[in-house]
Order: structure tokens, then sequence, then C-alpha cells
């Protein structure tokens, strides 16, 4: 037998690139011209699963951090740092949060105090942190459309084995009458089917695995040199410009990792990074590798290899377990697609929209019906507009490997100002991890006029959301800083006799953690009442997972003297705020607690006697306000 890196292809055959489907990714996609050798496209896959290794234990990593993960998750740890927050509510008491406290290493660099000099100093560079961060939300919600509208297509298309004859047309209303039903169902939530996901998946990727072993064995063993680095050298010098655009294919091999901080609201870090490592990776490998033994024997068989490798007895039940992995890999991207919207409302940089809780026990299982709606009609259209799974394949490949790269460029930042990871560290992780990123990017790119504007047009659009919403939101916050009422004005409306006091508690919810919003004068003027005890709330939102319910509300008199209150109540991006009832319980009795610990003796007992009178009167909003960005 001839040394793989010097075998080739026929002069016919040369002429043919493979548009590969690979079962994991489930997705159709130029990878390699067969002028190459099959061995160093083979290297050049397994460049790739090792590439995912690393790059899921980096994102678990920084999920250890952030308890969520995902661009919004980093870009939260780095405000935690440095002041880098373009709105200015940020308070010395946040910082006393059980949970925002980081055991960061004791020893100090000068690149780090340099680095978060240059961030805090800089308006430029805030609002490009910000701005990069909205591009990878939005390509991950791009990636919620793709998926599902390429896996199903892909998976479906399988049938074709069994019934040649069936038309492309009819593979693609199969696929659309899946989406429909597999979006329809999200509102009952994971929980309810989560039970079969980790059967079917083991059995996925135990079919893989076996039939990628079987085909190793039977076609070609020696493929197994391919895991020689230095065939990836070899290919491409042989094919530089056609090597550099096929590995805009192998970056499907890395499809999934992406979302994988949509996990964490449904496991724990521990056992994703198990599976992972002992089950994903292997079995992945070992299908790559099937495959490309088999393909060194059939090479006709390159445009559709994953299924016309299957062993006929194993055809029918992995055709099965095939359409229920894709459904289940679409899920994970729509669950990511939702807990995005989540993260992003939380942080003041999307529209307050409604957001169901799907699960009593997983917090981070969550629902949200207009973004369910807008997903379905996006996986829809494309799927009836593109029809097949090559066009929608080139705008995936973008999707992630934008992801990728935005989530190094975020990790880079935390590695140097947080983590004060030595540099030598850090220049191999930007010269190994980093240029391939980069490099997988700019060959997706190539691809843009054939299907790549798909996802950028829809990114640009979603920022163009989320960066308007945000900028109003801080535009409004900033006006209600610059003409907050003086205190001397409060003091004026509280002792005017024409203002009468009635019985009640009232709540005046407002943007702003210091000061009074001038909307108050205006208030008082048109209804000439204000209620015995008052609390202004500002609901606030802290760059962390998660915030005690013991340490969520923050009290502090307005008024010494009145029962007018401060109240700034901090939720993390992945709290739960649609329990109004015990908000109003918690409410009272901290605001109880507070004047326990506040007023003298004689004072504590009329006041809360005050207070309890009020709240059998009820709790009354004065102004419905939304929540903060932190």
């Amino acid at each position: 037998m001839a040394e793989l890196g010097e075998e080739r292809s026929s002069p016919e055959e040369q002429q043919v690139q493979e548009q590969y489907e690979h079962g994991t990714s489930l997705s159709k996609q130029r990878l390699f011209d067969l002028e190459a050798d099959e061995g160093s496209a083979n290297a050049v896959r397994q460049k790739a699963d090792w590439g995912t290794i690393w790059k899921l234990a980096f994102q678990c990593i920084g999920v250890i951090y952030g308890d969520l993960g995902g661009t919004f998750a980093l870009y939260s740890l780095i405000c935690r740092h440095a002041k880098v927050n373009l709105i200015p509510n940020q308070q010395a008491e946040d910082r006393e949060v059980s949970t925002y406290k980081l055991e960061l290493p004791k020893r100090g660099t000068r690149m780090a105090s340099a680095l978060k000099y240059s961030l805090e100093s800089s308006l430029i560079i805030k609002y490009s942190l910000l701005f990069t961060t909205m591009i990878g939300v939005s390509m991950v919600h791009g990636d919620g459309i793709l998926t599902p509208c390429i896996s199903l297509l892909s998976a479906v298309g399988g049938i074709r084995e069994a019934a040649p004859s069936l038309s492309q047309d009819a593979i693609m209303w199969i696929s659309v009458v899946i989406l429909i039903l597999l979006f329809q169902v999200q509102r009952f939530g994971t929980d309810k089917v989560g039970y079969t996901f980790a059967p079917i998946l083991v059995l996925w990727f135990a079919f893989i695995a076996f039939i990628g072993l079987f085909n190793f064995i039977k076609y070609d063993p020696g493929v197994i040199k391919a895991v020689n680095p230095w065939y990836i050298v070899k290919y491409f010098q042989r094919n530089k410009k056609k090597a550099w655009i096929s590995i805009g294919g192998v970056i499907l091999c890395l499809t999934g990792s992406e979302a994988l901080f949509a996990d964490f609201g449904h496991f724990n870090i521990r056992s994703i990074q198990l599976s992972s490592c002992a089950v994903l990776v292997p079995s992945v490998l070992l299908a790559y590798i099937g495959q490309c033994s088999y393909l060194r024997k059939n090479t006709e068989d390159v445009t559709d290899a994953f299924y016309k490798s299957i062993p006929k007895p194993m055809y029918w039940p992995q055709f099965v377990v095939a359409i229920l992995a894709a459904i289940f890999a679409s899920q994970s991207l729509i669950s990511a697609s939702f807990s995005i919207i989540q993260q992003s409302a939380a942080l003041g940089c999307f529209p307050g929209i409604q957001v169901v809780h799907t699960s009593a026990k997983h917090e981070g299982q969550v629902y949200v019906p207009e973004i369910n709606t807008l997903l379905m009609l996006a996986c829809v259209g494309i799927t009836l507009g593109f029809k097949n799974t090559l066009t929608i394949g080139n705008a995936y490949g973008i999707v992630i490997t934008f992801v990728f790269v935005i989530t190094s460029m975020f990790l880079v930042l935390v590695m140097v100002m947080i983590w004060k990871t030595n540099i030598i560290l850090i220049i191999i992780y930007v010269l190994t991890i980093g240029l391939i990123e980069v490099l997988f990017l700019s060959s997706t790119l190539y691809k843009f006029v054939d299907g790549g504007y798909i996802p950028l047009l829809f990114a640009s659009t979603v920022v163009s959301i989320m960066f308007i919403w945000n900028y109003g939101y801080k535009k409004k916050y900033m006006y209600e800083l610059e003409n907050k009422i003086a205190m001397k004005t409060l003091t004026d409306i509280v002792s005017d006799e024409r203002i009468h006091r009635v019985e009640g508690l009232g709540l005046f919810y407002t943007h702003l953690v210091h000061g009074i919003p001038p909307i108050f004068t205006h208030y008082v003027s048109h209804v000439q009442a204000l209620h015995k005890v008052l609390v202004f709330i500002s609901i606030k939102s802290l760059p962390i997972s998660k915030v005690p319910a013991e340490e969520r509300f923050l009290f502090g008199r307005v008024k010494p003297g009145e029962l007018i209150f401060r109240c700034i109540v901090r939720y993390g991006y992945k709290d739960s705020r649609k329990d109004q009832k015990t908000f109003e319980e918690l409410l009272a009795n901290q605001l109880k607690d507070f004047i326990g610990e506040d007023s003298g003796a004689e004072d504590r007992q009329r006041e809360l006697a005050l207070v309890d009178n009020a709240l059998r009167d009820g709790f009354v909003y004065l102004m419905e306000g939304t929540t903060s960005c932190g």
C-alpha cells in the first residue's frame, strides 16, 4: 500500500469536490478537493476535533466564573473587574454580594493594570466591547435559526438510501413539518421530554462510534497515520488556496460547542466536561476515521458518505436515531437563543419581553413566546428558500467561526486582566487556537456570496435592535440622573400641607440608584397625594449569574425622620423574576428588618406599626419601570 501522502486520485476525480455529509454535524458541506489525498484531509479533520477539546475546556473554565457561559457571561465577568459599563449605576455595596467576589490570583502584573486602565479610560473601547458582545449574541441567534434547518434537512435526506426516487422538495416539506412541530412543543419545556435526551444521544454516539470502527477495520486501517500533523502541512503545501477554502467545511466538525453555555441551565459543569471528553470526542473521532477509511475504497460515494457507509442491517435504526439526534441538536440551539434573550433583557440590551420558566427545578429552562415564533418563521423561510444544505452550510460556518473568535477575544482579556495568566501561555493560546480560528473565519467568509451573507444580514438586524435599545435606555438614565430632584425640593414636597398622605405602601419605580427622578414632581403636582410609606425602587442587574435572596434588597433612607426609603433590588442575569407575590413578601420583610436595625427603640416601634398598617392596605405601584443595565 502506498503511503498516505503519496496516493493520488484519478484525473476524473480531480474535478470533483467532496460534499461530505457527516452524522455528527448532520450537515452537507465541501470539505476537500479529491486532488488531495484523503489522508491529508483526515488530518485536517483531526486538527478540528482536537481544537474542539481545547475549546470546550476553555469554555468550561469561563463558565466556572460566569455559571452560565456564553459571550454575555464573559462580558459580565470583565464588567465585574473593570468599570467598562456605559451606565454609571455601580455601587460599592454591589461588591459585597457574596457571589460577586472573585477568587483572583494575589499577584499583580503591569500588563493587567495597564489593560484595565485602557478599558476604563476609553469610551471607544467600552462601546467596542459592548458592540462585540452584541455581535457574538446575534451570531448565536443565527445559529439557533440555521441549526434546525441544516440538521433536519440532512437527517431527513438520508431517506434517499431507501427511497432514491424521493425528490428534494419532498424532503424539504418533511423537514418543514418537523420544524413546526418542534417549535410548537417548546412551550411545554424541555424537562417534559428531557429524560429521553440522554438515552437517545448515548445511542447515537454509540452508533456512529461502532460504524466508524467497523469501517476503519473493514476498509483501510492505514488512515490512522493521518493523525500525524505533518499531513496537514503537506495538505496545505500541495493545495494552497484550495486547502484554505476547504477548511471552511472542516469547521462544521466543531458545531455544537459554540452553544455549550445553554446546557448549564440544565446540567452541572462536571457532567458536561465528562460527557464531552469521555463520550462525544471519542465517538466523533471514530466516526471521522471510519468515513475516511470508507472513502479510500469508495470515492464515488463522496456526496453521501455518512449514510452510504452504514452497514445495511443498521440503516433504519441509524436513520431513526439520526432524526431524533437532529431534533435534540436543534433543541439545544433553540434553548440557547431563549437563554441569550433572557440575559440580554436582564442586562438592558434587549426590549423587555415575556420570559416563561418551564421548570420549577431548573431555572435555566426558559421559553420566550415571541422569540419562538420569530425563530420558527425564520427557520421555515430559510428551509423553503434554500431547500438544500449546501448554501445553508456556507452560512452556518460563518456563524460558528464568529462565535469562536469573539469568545477567544474575551478569553484573552480575562486571562490577562483577571486570571493574570503567564504571558507565555497567553501567547501560545493566541498563536495556536486564536490563529486557527481566524484562519477558519477567513475561509468561511470566502463563501459570503454563496449564502454567507445570510447570518451577517440577520446579525446586523439583531445588533441594531440591541444597540438602539441600549442607547435609548442609557439616554433616559442620563437624563434622569442630570435632572434628579434636589433634597430641598423633596423636603418642600413632604412638608407641603396641600399634599395629602394616604394609607398604603407606595412603590415608586425608577432607574436611578441615587437621587429622586424628575418625574416625581410631575406625579405629585397632578395627584396631590403621597402614601404614608413610600419606597423608591430601582431594579438593577449585577454582572453575576445569581444574587442570593437574602442579599437581594439594599435599603436606605431618602429623608431622615420620614418613612421614605430607597430600595435597590439586585438580580443576576440568571435569576428568576416571575413571582410577584414572593417579591412583595420579601420586600416587606426586608423593609421591617432595615427599620429594626436603623431606628432607635422608640422610633422603631412607631415606624414598624405604621409599616404594618400600610401593608394591610396593600402595595400601590405608582410607576412601572424596566430593568436596569448593571
